[in-house]
């Protein structure tokens, strides 16, 4: 499945830089935890340090509006994909078991995203991204 997947990150344009970032920074975490196999080998330099190992295949970021980004997860989970999600209420907690907790007091419908991630076949990460820009 890795060999002709997408991986995509959607993220609310009307967020500051610094969560722009920190929210695809969570959404990758939850992609590589749910597809490990798309973690490649350690680097290394020419002196022989090592480093970790990163993804091996790209990431696009797309930047959306509120309504687009609640159709991208809409059209998602028509299609079961399994998303990686961040909402707005995740900026006030400070851990991980907040953060579950805080998506799980909402109902899917009402849940105030700010991004989304997504591993999927290549042509049903396209459609569910029609329409939408790369992030700038």
């Amino acid at each position: 499945m890795a060999a002709r997947t997408k991986i995509a990150v959607v993220v609310r344009k009307d967020l500051a830089d610094w969560q722009r970032l920190n929210v695809t920074a969570f959404l990758i975490s939850g992609i590589t935890a749910a597809h490990p196999g798309l973690v490649g080998e350690p680097y290394a330099d020419a002196d022989d340090v090592g480093y970790l190992p990163l993804l091996g295949k790209p990431v696009l970021v797309y930047a959306a509006t509120t309504e687009e980004l609640a159709q991208v997860h809409r059209e998602a989970l028509d299609r079961d994909m399994r998303l990686a999600v961040y909402t707005a209420d995740m900026f006030r907690t400070g851990n991980d078991e907040d953060n579950r907790a805080a998506v799980r007091a909402v109902p899917t419908a009402d849940l105030d995203l700010v991004g989304v991630a997504l591993h999927e076949g290549r042509n049903a990460v396209d459609k569910v991204c029609k329409g939408l820009s790369l992030h700038p």
